[in-house]
């Protein structure tokens, strides 16, 4: 990692309690950055804060309840982070939920409207309210979204979530491409397989046992894998990339189709035998 070179940033990172977020937020916070965290889970956050006093860094990461399908939680957490750490200059747009292992002719409208609601809308808000604090401050920023490979390439199941990943990467180039003359650039990360609470499902052993069989790289991801990504695309190296959707997955998109359906497979057998 880069010494110290978000020194001085500040930065906001949403469904930052846990997985990647977490990961993101004390990556973040190790490279120098303050960090203003929105999350709905309130207990998560406690633990994060916890974690981030016994690593040295209780000055540097605050906490705000945040439902980012809300505008005025996420309007409410960009102005919170300029008002109690003094700028805002690097927005990471992370929080999501997963699917329902649901056919389309299945699907309830009340599901596909609420992922679209945190998984695209909670991004979208993300970009306007930290854009227009960077706007206002002038002297540009860094935004990065989290999408999926999901939003990347096609199967059958989860269509709500691999719509709005899917929507997330266009809505990140189109928001690089406004706001490139303003030198607030703009980028999304689609992780793959990664070890995250929503992936695991309690049960982190097995989870990366099948993932280190089925992927190529031969160790599974981590959620500080995807970490190391959100703070080269907030740096200062990453100076001339904007628009770009960076995907970090063991080289899962890389192997074809085959791969990730056997992956998604693998998801859908855990959730089918949960009902």
């Amino acid at each position: 990692m880069g010494e110290q070179r978000l020194a001085g940033r500040v930065a906001v990172v949403t469904g930052g309690a846990s997985g990647i977020g977490k990961a993101a937020a004390l990556r973040l916070c190790e490279a120098g950055a303050r960090v203003m965290v929105g999350d709905v889970d309130e207990a998560a956050a406690e633990q994060l804060l916890a974690e981030a006093n016994g690593a040295g860094h209780s000055n540097q990461v605050r906490f705000r309840r945040t439902d980012v399908s809300v505008e005025a939680d996420v309007a409410g957490l960009i102005q919170a982070a300029v008002n109690e750490l003094g700028d805002l200059d690097i927005v990471f747009n992370n929080a999501g939920i997963n699917d329902t292992l649901d056919p389309i002719v299945d699907v309830p409208v009340e599901h596909w409207d609420r992922v679209f609601a945190v998984n695209a809308r909670g991004v979208f808000l993300g970009i306007k309210h930290g854009a227009r604090a960077m706007l206002a401050a002038g002297h540009g920023g860094a935004i990065v979204n989290t999408s999926s490979i999901d939003g990347l390439s096609a199967s059958s199941g989860f269509p709500s979530y691999s719509a709005a990943k899917a929507a997330v990467i266009n809505l990140t180039r189109v928001a690089a491409v406004e706001l490139a003359p303003s030198r607030i650039r703009v980028n999304v990360i689609c992780p793959g397989g990664v070890l995250t609470p929503m992936l695991a499902r309690g049960d982190f052993e097995g989870a990366r046992r099948w993932l280190e069989k089925l992927q190529p790289w031969p160790e599974a991801g981590l959620p500080e894998d995807v970490a190391a990504a959100v703070e080269f695309l907030a740096s200062d190296d990453a100076r001339f990339i904007t628009g770009e959707a960076l995907t970090v997955d063991g080289g899962l998109m890389a192997g074809g189709a085959r791969l990730v359906e056997k992956i998604r497979a693998r998801v859908e057998a855990q959730m089918a035998s949960e009902r």
